[in-house]
């Protein structure tokens, strides 16, 4: 069955993220950056807030077992903005020439709803091509759970084997296929323009799907 909607991951397939770059800043001594991004299990913890934890709350419990790093913990939110590196190259051009063409275009990001809501303001005319996006803070769901994507299918309005969906983890890409989606592991804007010329002009999956054009913003972090 032939391809009629593109899916996107957010992170590091339309834009770059670097969290490590944010954390060095923080903690200059790489011994003592590794142990506490271990101790406090730091990227778990960012996971939560990614499936919806409130930032204020989770970011008390953390600051008050590791009192010494509370500043960094607090700074997370107020800036995240600069794990974010900017547009990946050229994949921005790719989605630009599938709109052209009149492929629906959806993402699942796995993203904070307090993080979220400034980052797409900030890049509203870019996402304004996407006609929904699901946010993992807002529905309280995490990549690779297949929930995320049985939702996010259901509310776009698409067939599963009329989708394809390209994320830079494999096992996201694993769990779209598992749930009936072609997947794709994004490795280069290069190789994912080569995946995507068979989504065919002007196919509209379903009412629905016509019916969220007009709703660009969000529902519900790479």
């Amino acid at each position: 069955m032939p391809i009629r909607a593109v899916v996107f991951d957010v992170g590091n397939v339309l834009y770059g993220w670097d969290p490590d770059s944010f954390l060095v800043r923080q903690i200059a001594d790489d011994e003592e950056r590794l142990r506490f991004i271990e101790d406090a299990d730091f990227f778990g913890w960012h996971a939560d807030l990614d499936r919806g934890r409130p930032h204020a709350e989770a970011t008390a419990e953390l600051s008050e077992k590791f009192p010494a790093y509370a500043q960094l913990i607090s700074r997370w939110a107020s800036h995240f903005g600069e794990t974010i590196t900017g547009p990946v190259p050229e994949t921005h051009a790719i989605v630009e020439e599938l709109d052209a063409r009149g492929v629906p275009l959806f993402a699942i990001t796995n993203f904070s709803h307090e993080f979220w809501q400034p980052f797409y303001e900030v890049e509203r005319v870019f996402f304004s091509r996407f006609r929904d996006i699901v946010v993992s803070g807002e529905v309280r769901l995490l990549k690779p759970d297949p929930a995320i994507y049985y939702l996010a299918l259901d509310r776009f309005g698409l067939r599963p084997e009329e989708t394809l969906f390209t994320d830079d983890r494999q096992i996201n890409v694993e769990a779209a296929e598992a749930v009936g989606m072609a997947g794709h592991l994004f490795t280069g804007a290069e190789d994912r323009r080569r995946h995507v010329p068979r989504a065919r002009h002007g196919a509209a999956p379903t009412d629905r799907a016509a019916q969220l054009t007009r709703r660009a913003r969000v529902r519900g972090r790479s």
